[in-house]
């Protein structure tokens, strides 16, 4: 039994784990963004605050305290802290303490007997069967840890991009209907001009076509605004339409500032920051430790039990000390024959293992993918707005001298229509270009990992990040 203790502390069968060696490129693939892009140096964990939107900032603040998943994926989290604590205990003996009184009847004498002892059970880990399931539990530990981290990734940069999104529609709303107004002065024009004599009913006719087509499409962009609305108020873990006043206050179609300069990590940084990846390397960490708790059972198991107490006829005696009863035990038991039942556990367990490394594999690739897809759309989306800033300025003009020329009779209609038609177009371009840009920023963070603190606290609710 002494070597049996002793054999207890030996290594574990089955492979030690180690992390994957890093795919990581030494840099981005470069993107025209000269002046944009800053140092690694900067705070990712509260990312947002450099939109300066207060509002913002203030949903997001309300989404770490009541979003639905955040709450499932902490419950998810002290659930693995427990099962973690669990494989932890099966290391120890088991004691147990008992006492009972036995009353019997033998040949017309009554008889009682007093108990009270303690009995003890082990089963020495010889061969690291149990060190492995509590290696695995620490790493789903982990796993569970970097979950609930990348809920807070997902949650806050999905609070962020569609409350751009509402803006974005209430942006559009606003050039729709001043597009609107414009285009309801040009009809009433073209009825004065009809009424005149001076042109027919066909410019009358089409002017109140583009009219109502422009008037068509309010109703369509208050759907998309009132659908992001909703969302925002789902992800705060409120009911649809509890957050339209605080929406739809003065401002509303504002969209959050873009900051000056864009902290960008290097790809290994990025990979380290991502908890998803995180989450990927710890589940293969788990998986590899699981293959040797499955290799340790084909080996022999030992246990030691034992027990001491007291017994007497009364209980005076025995807690005066009554007869001391003693037992001690040992046993060892193996598989001698399985048909292969045990081999095959090992082998499916090896899979998995295989399964988790090539899922890690690919964790790591879409993080690359995400951070280079956010630099070329951030890059992409400032030269769009430029253009588009450039031409909206152009037809406002050619739009306004239409108009006037028209009423002095110096063009026909079709100049007027082609340009107000061409105005309403690239101001709506624009309001989605420079929302596509906000966005672009927004998923550039997520795709870096930001909106968590390493030092598992936040700087707004204090809570486990």
């Amino acid at each position: 039994m002494l070597l049996i203790a002793a054999l207890a502390g030996c290594a574990s069968v089955g492979p030690d784990y180690r992390a994957p060696a890093s795919v990581a490129p030494a840099a981005w693939q470069a993107v025209p963004l000269d002046g944009l892009l800053a140092g690694s140096s900067a705070d990712l964990s509260r990312w947002w605050e450099q939109l300066s939107d207060p509002l913002l900032s203030s949903l997001i603040d309300d989404a770490l305290l009541a979003n639905p998943d955040l709450k499932s994926a902490a419950a998810a989290l002290r659930g693995a802290r427990a099962s973690r604590d669990l494989a932890s205990a099966n290391r120890f003996p088991t004691v147990n303490a008992s006492s009972g009184v036995t009353r019997s009847t033998s040949l017309g004498a009554a008889r009682t007997l007093y108990q009270a002892g303690f009995d003890a059970s082990w089963e020495p880990d010889v061969f690291g069967g149990t060190r492995r399931a509590l290696e695995a539990a620490d790493a789903d530990l982990d796993a569970s840890l970097a979950d609930l981290r990348s809920t807070r990734v997902s949650l806050v940069a999905e609070v962020a991009l569609n409350y751009v999104e509402l803006r974005a529609f209430q942006a559009r709303l606003a050039i729709a209907r001043n597009n609107l107004e414009s285009q309801s002065e040009t009809l009433q024009i073209t009825d004065w001009r009809a009424q005149a004599g001076l042109v027919s009913a066909l410019d009358v006719e089409q002017a109140r076509s583009n009219r109502d087509t422009t008037r068509a499409q309010v109703p369509a962009l208050d759907s998309g605004r009132a659908g992001a609305e909703h969302r925002l108020a789902i992800l705060l873990g409120r009911t649809p339409g509890s957050l339209h006043a605080r929406l739809d206050a003065p401002g509303a179609g504002r969209l959050p500032a873009l900051p000056a300069s864009v902290a960008l990590r290097i790809p290994a940084e990025a990979l380290r920051q991502r908890p998803d990846v995180q989450a990927a390397e710890r589940r293969l960490a788990a998986e590899t430790a699981r293959v040797g708790q499955a290799e340790a059972a084909r080996y022999p198991s030992f246990s030691l039990s034992g027990a001491i107490g007291l017994e007497a006829l009364s209980l005076s005696t025995l807690s005066g000390g009554g007869q001391i009863a003693r037992s001690l035990a040992g046993a060892v038991s193996g598989p001698v024959f399985d048909a292969g039942r045990l081999r095959a556990r090992v082998d499916a367990q090896d899979a998995l293992r295989e399964q988790m490394l090539a899922a890690y594999d690919k964790a790591v690739l879409t993080a690359l993918e995400d951070v280079q897809n956010a630099l070329v759309a951030l890059a992409n989306g400032r030269e769009r707005q430029q253009a588009l800033s450039s031409a909206a300025d152009a037809a406002r003009n050619a739009a306004l001298l239409a108009r006037h020329r028209y009423s002095s009779g110096l063009i026909d209609f079709q100049t007027v229509l082609s340009t107000e038609r061409s105005l309403l177009t690239i101001e709506d371009s624009l309001a989605s270009a420079e929302a596509e840009r906000v966005t672009a920023l927004i998923q550039l963070y997520k795709a870096l990992g930001g909106g968590w603190s390493p030092d598992g606290t936040t700087q707004s609710t204090g809570k486990a990040s």
